[in-house]
């Protein structure tokens, strides 16, 4: 704010910008540890990480490591709330939940990258996301076991080139719906299960993604598909 000679008061409105910051920073640190990682529970990992670059005291507020729990334990990854908490109350991430919430999210971002590149019968960005190696394996819904990464990417080439109905040539793109979908990470070892849906009333596929970490990138080492069985054709009931 300055004082021109004529009497009037001019506002600097980058003064009043870094005056409104350090008070929304002051107020930060005047509350509850817990009442803090409450408030920011609520954002998403995007907003979560661009609150850290504001000032310190946002920073030393948004890497607390009991919000990245909060935040994982509220499912809030990939832009949509799922239960990724089921069977993990046992957690203690050795890098901490922050590290383990962008590991998570990572994983969870290949997987669903996965599932698109089967809706859209590409099979070039299909052989990207395989591990190049000769232990990947794979099963499908038919039950043939699978192993190396030319005998993988083979079968693969033919499921996409398979049009809906069981019909050859390239067909429409694969329309289908992932529910409960549960994720694990291990180091650099990661395992996804779900159910999988091709039409809304259908019996689901249970399908289970396996991934490595290899220079920074999640990569599928096992993926299998099955179909549920009816209850009376269940061999083990």
């Amino acid at each position: 704010m300055t004082n021109h000679a004529n009497g009037d008061l001019v506002v600097d409105e980058g003064v009043v910008s870094e005056e409104k910051r350090q008070i929304g920073a002051s107020m930060m640190e005047q509350l509850v540890p817990e009442i803090t990682t409450h408030a920011l529970s609520y954002l998403d990992y995007p907003s979560l990480c661009r609150l850290s670059m504001t000032n310190s005291s946002m920073r030393r507020a948004a890497n607390d490591d009991n919000a990245w729990k909060a935040l994982y334990h509220k499912g809030k990854i990939c832009g949509t709330l799922q239960d990724f908490s089921v069977e993990q109350d046992g957690i203690s991430p050795v890098n901490g939940w922050k590290a383990y919430y962008a590991a998570t999210k990572a994983v969870v971002d290949a997987n669903a990258e996965f599932f698109s590149f089967i809706r859209s019968r590409s099979l070039a960005a299909m052989s990207r996301l395989w591990l190049h190696a000769d232990y990947v394996k794979c099963i499908h819904s038919s039950g043939e076991l699978l192993t190396g990464y030319a005998a993988v990417m083979e079968s693969w080439a033919a499921a996409l080139n398979r049009a809906p109905g069981g019909g050859g040539g390239q067909g429409a793109g694969v329309a289908f719906e992932l529910r409960e979908v549960r994720a694990r990470v291990a180091g650099d070892v990661a395992w996804l299960t779900m159910k999988a849906y091709v039409d809304v009333d259908s019996v689901p596929f249970h399908v289970t993604n396996v991934f490595e970490r290899h220079r920074g990138r999640w990569l599928i080492v096992h993926h299998h598909t099955s179909l549920m069985l009816p209850a009376h054709n269940n061999i083990f009931r």
